[in-house]
């Protein structure tokens, strides 16, 4: 009898939602290497300063940090490597018109594990902020909190 897999791990990207303004977001899977696996199952992996790029019809996350498992020996991976999504299509065609408009780009949001163990990454086209929507973010961030507190009194 199969048991099923009970995993909560979201690994975000906060840093993009701040830096960018997401359009729409797909979810994707990636392919890994049994090592990368173990790793981002015990949390240790980071979407900071990681991009995504389209190189020869092939979606391509860069710069994902997934820790070297600790348990692994001469197999284990290199903690940086390129790692490509998967994607369909269709997806992809409409992910590489947008991304070849000027100031759009795509961004992955955050990294999770699905109901069937595998891993997943959500990306978006994002589109740039600048520095007065960041101001505004962070303002409406400050209001929210402070909403917050004034209702829990």
């Amino acid at each position: 009898m199969k048991q099923k897999i009970s995993n909560n791990i979201q690994i975000k990207n906060k840093r993009a939602t701040f830096d960018y303004e997401l359009l729409e977001t797909f979810t994707a899977g990636i392919v890994l290497t049994g090592t990368e696996i173990k790793s981002i199952r015990l949390g240790k992996a980071s979407l900071v300063d990681t991009f995504c790029l389209i190189e020869k019809g092939e979606l391509w996350v860069k710069n994902m940090y997934i820790a070297e498992y600790f348990y692994g020996t001469y197999n284990n991976h290199a903690a940086r490597r390129d790692r490509k999504l998967l994607l369909t299509k269709k997806e992809l065609r409409k992910i590489e018109s947008e991304s070849k408009n000027s100031g759009f780009t795509i961004a992955p949001t955050r990294m999770f594990i699905n109901d069937k163990g595998l891993a997943k990454v959500v990306i978006a086209i994002a589109k740039g902020k600048k520095e007065y929507d960041k101001r505004d973010s962070i303002r409406e961030r400050d209001d929210r909190r402070e909403m917050d507190r004034a209702f829990k009194r």
